[in-house]
């Protein structure tokens, strides 16, 4: 893909993120051109359906969260950037929760979506999560994957993009890994 084209794709998925959370999943496809400052065609060039578009932003999200994994555990000490990264995970599980609707419809524009969800976002929050435990600044009886599960249905608090119940819920959750760890760790 050309530079420009590349550009033009990133501009137009984030302006779909954006008219998305602030009209929904059926917010006319002129507002998210506009907003991307592209014409209407070039949407409907890169993707031809809205179910495409809708899928690809949420796997740009997906893609989003698991690679701030990486940069969160490199600057970071381990309970802080698993901490960090739940902030982001309930900020994409409160989007998802929005397209939820969509996603579940049927449509095989969302197929992948499951798996990539498996093959990106687990194994990063695998990766914090195991070095906050062998760092022993969390309880290391909890299982990863019944955690992040546990994290997720607290989202469901998030309604209409607002994530401050969800994020409040979340870190009491997070901040309960450091129960019972020795010397106040």
């Amino acid at each position: 893909m050309r530079a420009d084209a590349q550009r033009n794709l990133v501009t137009l998925l984030k302006a779909a993120k954006e008219v998305f959370a602030e009209g929904g999943v059926d917010a006319p496809v002129r507002d998210i051109a506009e907003r991307a400052g592209v014409g209407v065609g070039t949407v409907y060039r890169h993707f031809p359906r809205r179910p495409d578009l809708i899928a690809a932003v949420f796997a740009q999200e997906l893609d989003s969260c698991a690679d701030a994994a990486d940069a969160l555990a490199a600057t970071h000490p381990p309970f802080e950037a698993l901490a960090l990264w739940m902030r982001n995970f309930v900020d994409l599980a409160a989007t998802k929760h929005g397209l939820a609707q969509a996603l579940h419809s049927g449509d095989p524009a969302f197929d992948a979506l499951p798996a990539r969800r498996e093959q990106r976002l687990r194994p990063a929050f695998r990766k914090l999560f195991e070095a906050a435990a062998a760092a022993g600044v969390i309880a290391s009886e909890i299982e990863p994957d019944e955690f992040l599960n546990a994290a997720a249905s607290l989202c469901m608090a998030a309604r209409d993009g607002h994530t401050e119940a969800a994020q409040r819920v979340v870190a009491t959750l997070v901040n309960g890994l450091r129960y019972g760890v020795k010397d106040g760790a």
